[in-house]
């Protein structure tokens, strides 16, 4: 009797909807096109925080260092940005402009190093993170000069930069569905 070697699934696909879906929803904000509201705030925590925390926990378990500390630095970003939002505590100062800029700059120092790692990875991943680079940086600026115009800017590299990670998703799915390349990643 021959025991099968257990398969695990791909927990990528989870991890990338998770960022994906969060990044276009909190884009659609920076672009002026919805308001800041409790949906974007709930959509942070559950699927931009929680279950890429999962997918990145799963990845590391894995052996992929990659994509377990990508996914589980962004699920804790996530949840960062809702503490800051929410602000729970009332002895601390809320969040400014200028500490925001540099919140996220910091973040996009991370990002930019990450898009370094891509360049072993395939075509969707370097554009998911070197768009992702564009937006921290876009971000940041926007919060240090205060000018609200580059915000808006940013909220359309997120938006493409989150459907760009949704696609890799979706396209990872179906492919291993249907086990040949339909949506080329």
């Amino acid at each position: 009797m021959s025991i099968e070697p257990k398969k695990f699934a791909n927990p990528g696909p989870l991890g990338l909807l998770g960022f994906g879906m969060t990044t276009v929803l909190l884009n659609l904000h920076n672009a002026d096109i919805i308001p800041l509201s409790i949906v974007i705030l709930a959509m942070g925590f559950a699927l931009g925080g929680a279950a890429q925390i999962i997918a990145g926990v799963c990845e590391l378990q894995f052996g992929n260092t990659f994509g377990g500390t990508a996914f589980t630095a962004y699920g804790f970003f996530w949840w960062s940005l809702c503490v800051i939002w929410i602000n729970p505590f009332s002895n601390i100062k809320a969040a400014d402009p200028i500490s925001m800029g540099y919140y996220l700059a910091l973040w996009g120092i991370f990002t930019f190093f990450m898009f370094i790692g891509t360049f072993a990875h395939n075509r969707i991943t370097q554009v998911v993170f070197g768009s992702l680079t564009i937006l921290f940086a876009l971000l940041a600026l926007g919060d240090f000069t205060g000018n609200h115009s580059i915000t808006i800017i940013a909220g359309y590299v997120g938006i493409f930069c989150g459907a760009s990670a949704i696609y890799s998703a979706v396209g990872q799915i179906v492919n291993n569905e249907f086990k040949k390349n339909i949506f080329p990643l």
